[in-house]
Order: C-alpha cells, then structure tokens, then sequence
C-alpha cells in the first residue's frame, strides 16, 4: 500500500484546460488519502480459498477494506465491497459458493493475534466447535465502545450484507429493532453503491439524512474510514431550512399532515388568474389581437400539464407569442422564430402574461394562507375542518413574510410550495436513518430529493417518539413516494445483550404490538441492574456513574430527562466526575472549558438529554428516572416509546436508577 501511495504521489496532474488540471489534481489527491495507512487496523481481516482438486486449482484471496496491488498489478488485498468477496459473508456449509476455506483474522490495535478456519466443504479438526459461531466474529461486536460509531465490515452478516448489496434501482426499507445494526448497513450500502456505481452516484450525490447532529456526529467517520468522503450528511430541520419559531404538539401535528400538500397545492396554482380581457400586440402599423377565450385555452393547457407553476409560467408569452403568429400567417405574413421571440419578449405581452400568472415566492404563499382566514378556506375547501383551519390561522400575524418566525414544521410546508413552484433536484440515492419519526410532509420532502434516485429506510416502529410517528412502513413509503419498495426486517440483536434487549422488550407489547420481538445473539448476556434511589436521586446517580466506570472500558452514557440535565450535571460536578454534555446544556451558564490539551481523551462519561439518545450507543447505561423521561413526552405511548430507546442504548450493561415507580410494563418480574 506505501508503494501505491508513493506512486500516487508522484503523479503529475497534466490535462487539457485548467479546470480540468485542478479536478484531476483534486482526483489524485482523494486517491492518496485513501492509501494513508491506519495503525489501529489491519490491511485485511478475513480469507477466502476457492476451487479444489486438479481442474479447479485454489484461489485464495484476502479480504480488506481497500483493494491492495502489487508490484505487477495482481491483488494482494480485495475490497470488501467487490464481487469476489460476497461469499466471504454469505457462504455456510449448507450453501459455501465454492468457498473451501474461511479464515478470520482476531485484530487487537493493528496486531493480528488470532485466526480461526473454517472448512466449508468439508469439515476438519480444529474447525469452529459450532459451525458458524465465530470467536473472534462475537469478540469484535462486544469489544467495548469508545468514540464515534466504527465500521462493521469484518462482521457484516448474511442477512445486513443482502441489504448492502442490494441494486442501486432498489428502495429497500429496514425495520430493525435495537442492536441490529440498522445503521451501519444503511452506511455501508452507500459504500458499496459508490464503490460499484461510482460514475452515476458521483455526478448524481449521495446523502445520509439522521435525526439530529449528535446522531450524525456519532456516525460521520463510519464513511470516511471506508474511502468515502464527499456524502453529504444532514438533518431534515437542515434540508428544508432555518426556523425560528416552535410550534404546538398539536399544530404540528397538522402541519405534517399529508392533507397540507394539497392545501398548498391549490394555494399555489389559485395564484393563476383568468383572462377577463383580448390581448392586443402592436407591431409596425397592425394590431394583432387574440381574444380572450383562446388566451384561456392557453392558460387552462399549460395548468392541465403537471409542471411547475414556474416553468409553466415561463411558457404563457412564447405559447401567447406563437397565437400572434398564427394571425400574421393567416394574414398573409411570413414570421419566423425571431419574430415569435420578439413578440414574446416585447412589453404588451410580458406585462399581459403577468398579470395572469403572477410571480410567487414561497414564504408569501404561506404568510397569505396563515393570516387570511379567506384565503385559507378557499384553498383548505372540503380537505381541513373549520377547526383544523383556526389552529393553522396566526392569532396575531407577523407585519410581512420577512417578520415571520416561521416554525421546523413552516419550513417543511415552505419546501413543498417550492417544489410546486420549480421542481426540487433529485439525488441518486439518500440513506435516511429514524425515517418512523418523520411527518408524512417531512417524507415528502426527503422523497422528492430521490425522485430519480433510490433510498435505504431505516427504523423502527417501535422507537417512534414524535406525536406524528408513523405505524406503517406502507404509509411511510407511500409518503416518500416509493410504495413499491422492498422491506426487510432485521431481529437479531448483535450490539444490545440480552439482559438489556429483554428487559426493554417488555415494553413492546404495549408500543409495537404487530413486530416481532428481537433476540439477541450475543454470548454474554449483560448486566442489568435496578435501583432504587430511596429519596437521594442524584446520590444515587453519581454512585452508579462511579460503579460504570469502575467496570468494563469503554463509554459510559448517562440518559436523563431534558428537564433534568442542569441538575444532573451539577450533581456530576460536586461528586468529581469529568464529563460532556451532549447538546451544549451545561451546569451553569459559563461557557464550557476548552479542552487542556489536542491529545488528551475526552471524558468516558456524558450526560445524555433523552430526546437526543435516538441512533446513540454507550458501553455503559444509566438510565435515570423512567417515570420522568415517559412523562416529558405529550402522551403516555409517545413516552413509552422514549423510554424503549433510552434503555437500548447499552451494548455491555444497563442501570436503571429511579425513585418513583418504574412503569408497570417493566415492574412484573423486575430483576436486580
């Protein structure tokens, strides 16, 4: 690989133009990026031996995260993502796909310390005792977590790496319960399909669309470590825009509403006017004169023809300019195209077209719609109640458009009057993580971002914690303008042991009722402890915090309340306990301390608000005050399903603190 680096480097980026110089310098660089070696991994972690016997010599070929060549341009190390290494995850002894041999490589900060054999065809002793159980395969999920999320390409399972494979034309939605890995599929599908589509993504983009910016934060370096760093990485709240404002649970509710669109839909196009008058163009000494029925022959056909309202309106002066031609012709003149631009383009006819088809801009149309209780049941007619139209309706509007504190919900609705205004770009694929929490309207605008493309949709039902949280994955898909996609369900558990994964379980009966229950696969089961805090909460708190860190290495995430983070934090504070916040909220309103030194580690713990803990993962969990976190959210099922994501955030051991009665779900055979 140094070879290849060096190689690279020496390169000199000679083109044609100096545009071109500067991309193909650009090209080089990116490409000796991707050669930096990494000396807390190793090259390859797995092998694969096909063909046998004298008419099928052994091919032997060792899979890594990068391709490898040496000298003569023969691999030494494959992609994990090329063709050839697929049944270095797939093959079994029922199925080996020609695979004689599989060997894993046991890796410990960039040293190899371990393999183990596994003869697919036939077995032979010293094979794995259990035929596809993996030590080293079960050591690398359990290792304890620390930092940002890490790829999973040495133990991507039969069933993540269909879904990772799966074709570019493909929208596939995974339901996966906690600990399946969801996510990291989802990451390394966009790997591999810019790996082997690499010409079409690259001029068409790819985007990884997550919940909030600590989810993204937690995940940005997964892509990077496998080569890929141009995927944008955003939120929905980003995509559609800045707010200011907030909205009530229940406006918000409404405002994502998929009935919305077709309000706006009729806002838009009710901005087209009716020719009430002949439209008369002067040139030289003849005036040529269209009457206004045909003018409204013209307007009707351009808004029957399903494009932009924009582009539709470009249209109206060379459509009124072409009807002026026909009258010179029938006349007897002998216009050409320049004569129809110069007509279209003259003063009678752009100052007539507009009047019929004036210019919208997105914030006008809504600022009209949320303060003129006429023009809102014109356009709301037969599709939203009178009360749902006085909860959309300002009790006292902003002076103009500019003054609005337009909501995360308003700019939701303001990118949808913009794509029926001018059509929204489509991108080649999106990967759009904790998809069960968005609105219908929300959907819509990821999905119109894809309309070209494909999407990976990824979630679970029963972690749905907005009041607008979708129950159906056809709904969803429906909404995204996809409802032919392929679903997929994921239920084996290999990051939440089961201690943890079983205990959250129990909720599941009462938040998701139709899914399956997930198992976890892991060998060590995990800790679970209940505690019950006897008055002295945060005592409590910080005690169990001590005993965290006092176990496995690894992160220890403390999940309370929002409500309940300044206290929480002081608590940690006064007991001597370093840690960060996530999401800024401190114990007091200094700002935070910059860190003493760039090489030191960052705190193991941090306190986690719950509404923030969606997609995050610790090594270590303290849960603190169940009652409290189901009580934050607007009703009880919507809190409920807060609490289910909160306790699967561990991946070794799980505490939960409390003084007030746990939920019933979870009282009935409690354990400590």
């Amino acid at each position: 690989m140094a070879r290849m680096r060096e190689h690279t480097l020496g390169l000199q980026a000679q083109a044609g133009d100096k545009m071109a110089g500067e991309y193909l310098a650009y090209t080089l660089w990116r490409r000796a990026q991707s050669l930096r070696d990494d000396p807390s991994s190793t090259l390859f972690f797995g092998r694969i031996d096909t063909g046998a016997g004298l008419s099928s010599p052994v091919e032997r070929h060792y899979i890594g995260r990068r391709h490898i060549s040496d000298a003569d341009g023969e691999p030494v190390v494959v992609d994990w993502r090329a063709g050839v290494s697929t049944p270095f995850y797939r093959a079994s002894p029922r199925e080996p796909m020609g695979v004689t041999l599989r060997r894993r490589f046991g890796v410990d900060r960039g040293q190899l310390t371990a393999y183990e054999d596994e003869h697919l065809a036939a077995p032979q002793d010293g094979d794995l005792p259990d035929a596809g159980h993996s030590s080293i395969l079960a050591r690398e999920i359990e290792r304890p977590r620390s930092g940002p999320m890490r790829d999973i390409v040495a133990t991507i399972q039969p069933e993540q790496d269909e879904i990772v494979r799966a074709d570019v034309t493909t929208t596939i939605c995974v339901q996966g319960a906690p600990g399946t890995g969801k996510t990291a599929v989802g990451l390394h599908r966009a790997a591999w399909l810019l790996y082997s589509f690499r010409d079409r993504l690259s001029r068409s983009g790819v985007l990884v669309v997550g919940p909030n910016r600590a989810f993204l934060e937690h995940v940005g370096a997964v892509l990077p470590t496998l080569g890929e760093i141009e995927v944008g990485h955003t939120t929905v709240e980003e995509l559609t825009g800045t707010s200011r404002g907030t909205d009530s649970p229940e406006v918000a509710t409404l405002k994502g509403d998929a009935r919305l669109a077709q309000v706006l839909r009729r806002a838009v196009w009710s901005g087209v006017g009716r020719a009430g008058e002949a439209l008369v163009v002067p040139r030289g000494a003849r005036r040529w004169r269209v009457p206004e029925y045909d003018v409204q022959e013209i307007v009707d056909e351009l808004t029957a023809r399903g494009v932009p309202y924009q582009s539709a309106r470009a249209m109206l002066p060379q459509r009124l300019a072409h009807a002026v031609l026909v009258r010179m012709e029938r006349a007897g003149d002998t216009p050409d195209d320049r004569v129809q631009d110069t007509v279209a383009r003259s003063k009678p006819v752009r100052d007539y077209a507009a009047r019929i088809w004036p210019a919208l801009d997105p914030a006008a149309v809504l600022y009209t719609l949320f303060s003129d209780a006429d023009a809102l049941a014109t356009a709301a007619e037969d599709i939203l109640s009178a009360d749902e139209q006085g909860l959309l309706l300002w009790d006292r509007p902003p002076r103009s458009k500019g003054a609005a504190r337009w909501s995360p919900a308003d700019t939701v609705l303001l990118d949808e009057i913009a794509n029926f205004l001018e059509r929204t770009p489509s991108l080649g694929h999106i990967i759009l993580d904790e998809a069960q929490d968005l609105s219908p309207m929300q959907l819509r605008a990821v999905g119109r971002r894809a309309s070209t493309g494909s999407l990976t949709v990824l979630g679970d039902l029963a972690q749905g914690t907005t009041p607008w949280a979708t129950r159906s994955w056809t709904e969803s898909l429906e909404h995204l303008g996809k409802s032919g996609a392929h679903l997929e369900e994921l239920t084996r558990g290999f990051r939440v042991p089961a201690a943890v994964l079983e205990y959250a379980a129990r909720l599941l009966p009462r938040i998701a009722p139709d899914l399956a229950l997930p198992e976890s696969v892991r060998s060590n089961r995990g800790r679970l402890e209940l505690v019950p805090a006897g008055g002295q909460l945060l005592s409590a708190v910080v005690a169990a915090a001590r005993g965290a860190l006092a176990g496995a290495p690894g992160t220890v995430g403390i999940i309370v309340a929002d409500g309940e983070v300044r206290a929480t934090a002081r608590a940690l504070d006064s007991g001597g306990l370093e840690h960060t916040v996530l999401g800024g909220v401190r114990a007091t309103e200094d700002p935070a301390p910059e860190q003493a030194a760039q090489d030191q580690p960052p705190p193991r713990v941090q306190l986690v608000p719950a509404t923030l803990a969606k997609g995050l993962e610790f090594d270590q969990v303290v849960v603190v005050e169940p009652a409290a976190i189901v009580a934050a959210e607007p009703d009880e099922r919507t809190g409920l399903r807060r609490l289910y994501v909160v306790l699967t955030r561990a991946v070794s051991g799980l505490t939960v603190v409390h003084d007030q009665p746990l939920p019933v779900e979870l009282r009935s055979g409690a354990m400590r």
